[in-house]
Formats: structure tokens, C-alpha cells, sequence
């Protein structure tokens, strides 16, 4: 059996003992790696240039320099580097400005060993990951009519503004074109796209092959006209498609 590819990844946590913790989980694995450590978001700069990891699990709130803002400067030198927030913080500025500074994922510190393997898989492929918790938050967020939504948050701000990383998986849909009829398997396949699921989770759920469920996910991105899971989500909850 081919092997799979080993993703690199930085650790960036101020606590010691969590970074111990962290690294004995994906010793469990035989397909993540950590390369590096960093205790604060200057560091995790630094060890971003000198290690180039595949995938970042970042803290948000570390001395110095927090994980919000180091994203965003390793987003804006390394697009190719993705971030996974994993943190305590579960309120909206935080959820909503560490998207906006270019975060592919979101955990929360008390998510499942399992469960924390797959955002890290995910978004190496290239997906977004959400926390079912937070994906339903940011998703009832973009759902609010302007008129509703917080006018005077960094996060709302941050998000509105016209930079590529920020604007992108929350653009406004509702001015779209009706998109193409989406077939009823595609309809269940975006429901599990909404709570949260990966490719595997979705091939597993309805009893597909992966090959099938990514053929899915890829007609869904197609007739919606979205770029990513994240904007399918969004445009699905925007036109109460599922």
C-alpha cells in the first residue's frame, strides 16, 4: 500500500505543557509530523521562514504577538502555509478576525484527538475546517442582514475590508445568479459540507468511496460557483439550500 505523505507541522502555543501534549497525539499518527515549536507569534514567524511546515496550529492569545497577527503577516509572505487556529477563545471577534487574517481552520482546545487529525488533513488538502460549534456561528453570522450584524467590531471590519484572504469565503451571494440545480445526493453531500465534514467523513456517512464524495464536492463547488467548501457552506445557508 502507497504511503501517504507526511504534513509538517509548526506548533505555536505558549504553554509548554499543552506543546508536550500536542506533540504525544500526533506521535500517534503516521502521517503528521511536528517540526517545530514556537511559543509566541513572533517565533512562529521566524520558524515559518527557517522550517516551512505544511500546516500551523496557532494559538490566538500568546505574549509578544498574538496568533491572529502572525497570521496574517505568514499568510501575506507564505500563501501556501496554512493555519489552524486551536484555541480557548470561542467568541465571535476572534473567530471571525483569525479568517480574516487567513486561517483555513478553527478548533476549539477540548476538540477530539480525531477530530483535530482531520482539520489538519483537511485544510493540507486544501479545504476549509471549522469546528461544528464555530461553523454554525460563522455561518449564522454571513446569514444576518447588513443592518443586523455588529457595526463597530474590529472582526466586522476586518472581514469587510477589500483583501483578497479576508473577503474571499464571505462574499455577499445573494446578488448571484441562481446556480445550477443541484442533484439529490449533492444536496446531502452539502448538508455534510455545512455541518462540518471532510471528504472521508462524507464518503463514510453515505457509504461512498472517497473518489465519489471528492466528485461531489467538486460538481457542488462547480454549479454554485464558489472556490471552496467554506463558500459553498455560506451560499447554502444564504439561499436556504439545505
Amino acid at each position: 500500500m502507497e504511503e501517504k505523505p507526511v504534513i509538517n507541522i509548526l506548533l505555536v502555543e505558549d504553554h509548554a505543557l499543552t506543546r508536550m501534549g500536542l506533540k504525544a497525539a500526533f506521535r500517534r499518527t503516521s502521517d503528521i509530523c511536528v517540526i517545530g515549536e514556537a511559543a509566541n507569534g513572533e517565533e512562529a514567524i521566524e520558524k515559518a521562514r527557517e522550517l516551512s511546515p505544511n500546516v500551523i496550529l496557532m494559538d490566538v492569545g500568546m505574549p509578544v504577538m498574538d496568533g491572529i497577527q502572525a497570521s496574517r503577516h505568514i499568510v501575506a509572505e507564505f500563501p501556501h502555509m496554512k493555519i489552524v487556529m486551536l484555541t480557548q477563545h470561542d467568541n465571535d471577534s476572534d473567530i471571525l478576525a483569525s479568517l480574516a487574517a487567513g486561517a483555513s481552520g478553527y478548533c476549539l482546545k477540548d476538540v477530539e484527538p480525531e477530530r483535530l487529525y482531520t482539520a489538519v488533513r483537511s485544510v493540507n488538502a486544501g479545504d476549509a475546517w471549522l469546528d461544528s460549534t464555530i461553523a454554525s456561528r460563522v455561518l449564522r453570522h454571513y446569514s444576518m442582514p447588513a443592518a443586523m450584524a455588529p457595526a463597530s467590531s474590529d472582526a466586522a471590519v476586518s472581514v469587510a475590508a477589500p483583501e483578497p484572504v479576508a473577503a474571499a469565503p464571505f462574499e455577499d451571494v445573494t446578488d448571484r445568479p441562481a446556480p445550477d440545480a443541484l442533484s439529490v445526493r449533492e444536496l446531502e453531500v452539502l448538508k455534510l459540507i455545512v455541518d462540518g465534514m471532510s471528504n472521508q467523513e462524507i464518503a463514510d456517512k453515505l457509504t461512498i468511496s472517497l473518489a465519489t464524495a471528492k466528485t461531489h464536492v467538486r460538481n457542488i463547488l462547480n454549479k454554485l460557483a464558489v472556490d471552496d467548501r467554506t463558500q459553498a457552506a455560506v451560499h447554502a445557508m444564504r439561499r436556504r439550500l439545505v
